[in-house]
């Protein structure tokens, strides 16, 4: 029983490193398809939000240069798959987790049943998911974050996991960004005729890098928000399911 364990383990790993290095899109679908057959996860919901913050800290960061705009939306549209994938696979990590840590789940349910009777919970699509009135189930969710940053604060996994990503995945096209941003035509209305001719921002290699950091900085904070998000959805996912 330990061998199969073990296999299963290092399968669903290669399945996960072949969707995010590889870019295989069958690789998280049988992944996915073997949670829900194997260990009845199905509910992977991720916003796909770590893009959009990016895009605001790059445009923050070169907010004097008048091509701000032209260099974040390059900078998305060049990372946009990656950061999506990496995403994805944070959430599955950070849900799969939450399911299965019986404390907390137990916990969790405990209160539901004081809030809830059993018919009512059987009939609830979600639970405490997204939003609670109650300070008590605010308190249970501060204190589940409180526990992944402490592990995070001591281990230092996730950001080991996103640096590496980003040096095997994003690094090379931050740094060739140049080739990558398009080109705009301006007309230069002092010569007659007009004279048209093409713009593309130069960035040097030392900007190149600092927004590769603001990048990995900021796609490090938004994937441990996610995990976090999906760890609570995982908890709250596994008290529903004890009652259907």
């Amino acid at each position: 029983m330990a061998t199969e364990t073990v296999n299963l383990w290092e399968m669903y790993e290669r399945l996960k490193h072949n969707f995010l290095f590889n870019n295989d899109i069958d690789s998280i679908h049988i992944l996915l398809t073997l949670y829900d057959l194997e260990e009845n996860i199905s509910n992977i919901c991720p916003k796909y939000m770590c893009i959009k913050v990016i895009k605001r800290r790059i445009k923050s960061k070169l907010r004097k240069r008048k091509d701000k705009e032209l260099i974040a939306n390059s900078i998305g549209t060049l990372i946009l798959e990656e950061v999506d994938r990496l995403e994805l696979s944070f959430y599955i990590d950070g849900y799969k987790q939450g399911y299965y840590n019986s404390k907390w789940v137990n916990i969790l349910e405990e209160r539901a049943l004081y809030y809830y009777s059993i018919d009512e919970i059987y009939d609830k699509k979600s639970l405490f998911h997204y939003y609670s009135d109650y300070d008590d189930i605010k308190s249970i969710k501060e204190k589940v974050e409180e526990a992944i940053s402490q592990v995070e604060k001591e281990e230092k996994s996730i950001e080991k996991r996103v640096c590496d990503y980003c040096d095997k995945t994003i690094k090379d096209k931050i740094l060739s960004l140049n080739r990558y941003v398009d080109k705009q035509l301006t007309i230069d209305y002092n010569f007659y005729p007009l004279h048209i001719r093409e713009e593309g921002c130069i960035l040097t290699l030392k900007e190149l890098n600092e927004l590769y950091d603001i990048i990995v900085k900021t796609l490090t904070k938004g994937i441990i928000k996610i995990y976090k998000d999906a760890y609570w959805f995982g908890l709250n996912d596994k008290v529903l399911k004890r009652y259907i």
